[in-house]
Formats: C-alpha cells, structure tokens, sequence
C-alpha cells in the first residue's frame, strides 16, 4: 500500500497550491517533463500544505513511523540540512521547541554547505563542510554534552551526470560520515544515510555492520520509483574507541 501525508483538518481553501512562474519556452524537453512531473508530485503538494520546506520531509516521516529514529529528548545532527525540510521533522518529533512540557527536550543541528533560513527549535552551521575537521570539532562545541543520539543525511554530492561516479561519490561522503561517528555518535546511536544503489554499496554496508548492531536498507514510498535512492538505517552504534559516554 502506498504511504502518503496525512492531510486531515486541512482547510480546503488551503490546498491552492502556489508555484513559482515558469516561462515554458525557455526550458529544454527535459526540464519541461521534470517539471509536469513536479507538479503533479502528491508529496510537493502536501509539503506546501503542511508548510515543509521540501517534499523530503515525507521520506524521514515515513521512515520515522515505520523505525521509530525519533524521539523526544534526543539530540540530532542532520548532514546536508538545507533547505531544512528534515531538520523539521526533526525539531517537532524530539521536541527541541519545548513545546511539549511533559517530554523531554531534544536538540537539533543543522550543518550544510548551503545557506539555510533560521528555523525555530533548530540551530544551523553554515556553510560549512561536514566533512572538515574544523566543522566536526565546531559540531561537538555546539552539541549537548558534545554528542549526538542520531546522526541524519540526505546529503549528496553536486550530480556529475555520470553515474558510477556520482555513485562512488556518495558512498565515499557516507564512509566519511561512519568514521565521524566515533567523536559525535553516542554508543546506542542511529545513523540513517542517503545513498545510491550501485556496485560500491557494499562497501558501505560492511562499514556499517562492523559499526552498529543492525543496518537495514530502507526505500520509502516519497523516493521515486525510478530513482536508485536508498537509505541505509544502522541502530545501535557499537563505540569506537575515539567515543566515551556522556
């Protein structure tokens, strides 16, 4: 069965979709059928609906209420946050806003190399490089007891076009992304990971499984079928020897 958003209680009158004005002739075959296709995307609509930066934000939903990443109290670092749709899930389901008193508050940081708006419950560094050692040592300054309960990326490198490339890219930021995790990753912690399937996925699988208890693949209804987008979720991170508890 498809999952789709929720979109009970919303007022008819607020799902007049609004989309920026587009002057067809100027655009190329294929920026005219990625654009109808856009268009049409349930999931762009309801993140306009439900006021999410992007249609991203469905994809961590889903898997959140299917795997249970999030909750209240935890502190989350979120990898290649812009425009910050999953740095918003990630603030109302960990509470970071206070705005439950009856639960714990968590803690949400954003890190891109992009500018992203403020966004309440939720601090941002950037730009800035997850990847340099200058940002990392920034990013325990910044978090709670210097560590994160979860470690969030849809990061992706700048398309390329070329496919085994892009893919060997990408395996490569999430490799960097599992050695980080012994200075950020508290023992117990989650790490969930964008990528792309191809021949070096494997790679990334072993690290992983070497790392955390469990990893599993997971492909949630808000990728596009056609699309080789698939997230890797590894819980119960085992600790290095660079991590202590906090």
């Amino acid at each position: 069965m498809a999952w789709y958003p929720k979109l009970v209680g919303v007022p008819l009158k607020a799902q007049r979709f609004h989309t920026a004005a587009c002057s067809y002739k100027a655009r190329t075959g294929a920026e005219h059928l990625w654009l109808k296709r856009h268009l049409r995307d349930p999931f762009v609509k309801a993140a306009k609906v439900e006021s999410y930066r992007c249609r991203s934000a469905f994809k961590l939903l889903e898997m959140n209420e299917k795997h249970h990443i999030l909750r209240p109290g935890l502190r989350v670092l979120d990898c290649g946050a812009a425009p910050g749709a999953w740095s918003q899930v990630a603030v109302q389901k960990v509470n970071a806003t206070g705005a439950d008193s009856s639960s714990p508050v968590g803690y949400v940081l954003g890190v891109d190399l992009l500018h992203i708006f403020p966004l309440e419950g939720a601090t941002f560094l950037c730009p800035a490089d997850v990847t340099d050692p200058k940002t990392c040592q920034r990013i325990l300054e910044l978090l709670p007891r210097r560590r994160a309960d979860v470690i969030l990326s849809d990061m992706a490198p700048n398309a390329t076009g070329i496919r085994d490339l892009d893919h060997d890219r990408l395996i490569s930021l999430c490799l960097t992304l599992v050695d980080m995790a012994v200075d950020i990753l508290h023992p117990g912690g989650t790490l969930l990971c964008k990528t792309w399937a191809g021949s070096k996925s494997h790679l990334l699988q072993k690290k992983l499984t070497q790392e955390f208890q469990n990893t599993r693949v997971v492909k949630p209804e808000a990728s596009r079928k056609e699309s080789s987008e698939v997230y890797l979720l590894a819980t119960q991170y085992r600790g290095g020897k660079g991590s202590m508890e906090q």
